[in-house]
């Protein structure tokens, strides 16, 4: 039977090429076509293509045309699969698209940049990260509001191209998300305090508690279920998002088993676990009441705009329009 395509509304904006059509970059291609602009996508597998086009959406399996395509519209291509992909899918954009402008959606930004700049294609690249997701995987697992209100990493280094950091950031706003500039490896070293170290917590909990017996699963309830909800992610992708970013992630490991062996000794040498609990409630506090400014004085391409950007996004500013 065939299948409508959805196309959207006439937008002036750029189209969008999306490679990778997994929960992320489906919801990228949903959210773009939702705000109004021409986009298409691609993913390697016919599974995720037949259940986009299912859905209405412009869907193939052949690399090489959706890059061409992207070429000839002048599109933004948008990267959106695992890390081990990268390589390949950089080279075919190097061939076939390498005028573009360039982000992805990968949660770990130095060592994409690194691949980036090994293809020769750092010229219209800027590095991004939207911090939301689920441990649902897949094209069905997508939503077109998963970026609503959530924050959006659009990376500026010394060297990003002030046109393609600001159609990055447009597109990040467009799919409902509020932008917050930072670089690379200051990027990497945050997602590992609270991405990737959440990741290896839970499924540490996971299995403390299920050594426990059938008794502790079936007395499991709001504190385990919040607790291990991440631990339902795919392992492959767990993997991929952790071993990417090993440096800084090892860091924080470091310091949440130091936290963890104190407050062991704590409570076999004066039983209270007051010192952990306390700080941790602090450090939660701070989190709740953590207040955003906007970011409104700085000029994407001035002299220092990079710097300035990534200034104001470690003291908590973002940028909500362009």
């Amino acid at each position: 039977m065939c299948q409508p395509i959805r196309v959207s509304a006439e937008s002036t904006a750029p189209p969008v090429c999306v490679l990778g059509l997994g929960l992320i970059g489906g919801s990228v291609l949903r959210a773009a076509v939702a705000a109004g602009r021409t986009a298409w996508g691609w993913n390697r597998s016919a599974a995720a293509v037949d259940g986009a086009r299912a859905d209405g959406f412009d869907a193939g399996t052949d690399l090489r045309a959706a890059l061409v395509r992207a070429a000839e519209q002048d599109a933004i291509v948008v990267v959106a699969v695992p890390e081990p992909a990268l390589d390949a899918v950089l080279t075919e954009v190097a061939a076939h698209a390498p005028g573009c402008t360039l982000t992805d959606v990968v949660s770990v930004k130095g060592s994409v940049l690194a691949a980036v700049r090994r293809h020769g294609l750092a010229a219209h690249f800027a590095g991004g990260h939207p911090m939301a997701g689920t441990a649902e995987s897949g094209w069905s697992a997508g939503d077109t509001d998963l970026f609503r209100g959530a924050v959006w990493v659009v990376a500026a280094e010394d060297d990003t191209d002030p046109g393609a950091w600001t159609g990055v950031a447009r597109l990040a706003l467009d799919c409902g998300s509020v932008v917050v500039p930072a670089g690379a490896a200051e990027h990497d070293a945050a997602v590992a305090r609270i991405s990737h170290l959440p990741h290896l917590l839970a499924e540490a909990l996971a299995v403390t508690a299920a050594s426990g017996g059938d008794l502790a699963l079936a007395l499991a309830a709001g504190s385990y279920r919040d607790g291990t909800r991440v631990a339902g992610t795919a392992p492959a992708l767990v993997r991929a998002m952790c071993e990417a970013n090993a440096q800084a992630l090892a860091v924080a490991l470091d310091e949440a088993l130091a936290l963890l062996t104190d407050a062991r000794r704590a409570l076999a040498s004066t039983g209270s676990t007051e010192v952990l609990v306390e700080a941790g409630h602090r450090a939660r506090q701070r989190h709740d009441t953590l207040g955003r400014w906007d970011i409104t004085d700085v000029a994407v391409g001035a002299p220092g705009w990079a710097e300035a950007l990534r200034d104001a996004g470690r003291r908590g500013g973002a940028v909500r329009a362009l």
